[in-house]
């Protein structure tokens, strides 16, 4: 009897479930990162595969790299049927180290993950350093002669990846001159004005200066070397150099903590649909990302061993008492 009247309220609950009426994504960041190109991949695809008939506008939320967007949420827009918000590995690095105050990964209704990108470091392309080598050689020789730019401050996702690599060749990243950006396009501008000396960031929000050979990677922090077309697939992982640095970078999205329970299950049910589609499918690997589809209560338990690894690592940095 119980069981049959779960089920019931259950398809009741399905029942109501329909399409947001303005339909938004939330980036929080400034434009041209990794948040961006997460909002931007789901506005196409959802477009292009018409399972969302209405626009879907992308909202920039600049601050801590995530945590106002975050803030936001638990507070002025914590019922949203409308929005999701983009998040990363670097949000739940964030969550770990406190960056989010009095909030943690229970406070959010945790909906898709889109894709996995991974971490890399690069110059631009006139850089005297050819190769990771090269940087590190420098880098051993003057930490401070060498400026390092990514999204973030420290402790975040883009300086932890850096920290690895330089504890793997021996170095104190502590340091190394580290100067911090609100999102990865900002990051990329400076690297290209000759402002900074070097990047880390994700792969994805590389490639397209990759392409345009304005960049140099010097490594990219995955297993074994990326499986994609183009420039990409000729770089090095940082293992085939000689350290052992491995940083993928999860992508996807969550919603507020007292959004009703049919409007999470129609955005559920449509990534779930949508992840199956070629249509989705081509615009992931266009934006360097790979298959990760988690969702709902997967993509839920996912976090929540994410955030207890990161508290650990955390510690080992001093980054959290």
């Amino acid at each position: 009897m119980k069981l049959k009247l779960l089920s019931l309220v259950l398809l009741a609950s399905l029942a109501l479930a329909k399409e947001p009426n303005r339909p938004e994504c939330i980036a929080p960041a400034k434009p041209g990162g990794g948040f961006d190109l997460t909002c931007k991949l789901a506005q196409v695809s959802l477009k292009d595969t018409k399972l969302l008939s209405k626009p879907m506008r992308t909202t920039y939320m600049p601050g801590g790299l995530g945590v106002t967007a975050y803030t936001t949420m638990n507070t002025s827009k914590s019922k949203d049927p409308n929005a999701i918000v983009a998040f990363s590995s670097g949000t739940l690095l964030n969550i770990a180290t406190g960056k989010h105050g009095k909030y943690d990964e229970n406070d959010v209704k945790w909906l898709t993950s889109v894709g996995v990108d991974y971490g890399i470091v690069a110059v631009k392309s006139d850089s005297p350093y050819k190769n990771l080598q090269d940087l590190l050689e420098a880098l051993k020789k003057d930490p401070k002669a060498i400026s390092f730019g990514a999204a973030g401050s420290v402790g975040g996702q883009d300086w932890m990846q850096t920290a690895l690599l330089a504890k793997a060749a021996g170095v104190d990243i502590s340091q190394a001159r580290y100067v911090a950006f609100e999102g990865g396009g900002e990051a990329l501008t400076s690297l290209l004005g000759g402002h900074i000396d070097v990047i880390s960031q994700g792969m994805s929000e590389t490639i397209p200066h990759l392409e345009a050979g304005t960049v140099r990677v010097l490594a990219v922090f995955a297993d074994e070397r990326l499986k994609v077309e183009g420039k990409a697939a000729d770089v090095l992982t940082a293992k085939e150099q000689g350290y052992n640095v491995v940083w993928p970078t999860i992508r996807g999205f969550y919603m507020a903590p007292n959004t009703p329970d049919a409007a999470y299950q129609w955005w559920l049910d449509t990534f779930t649909k949508l992840q199956e589609t070629k249509d989705f499918q081509e615009q992931r690997d266009v934006r360097g990302l790979f298959e990760f589809n988690k969702n709902g209560a997967e993509l839920d338990a996912f976090v929540k061993e994410q955030v207890k690894t990161f508290r650990q690592l955390a510690k080992e940095y001093n980054l959290v008492k």
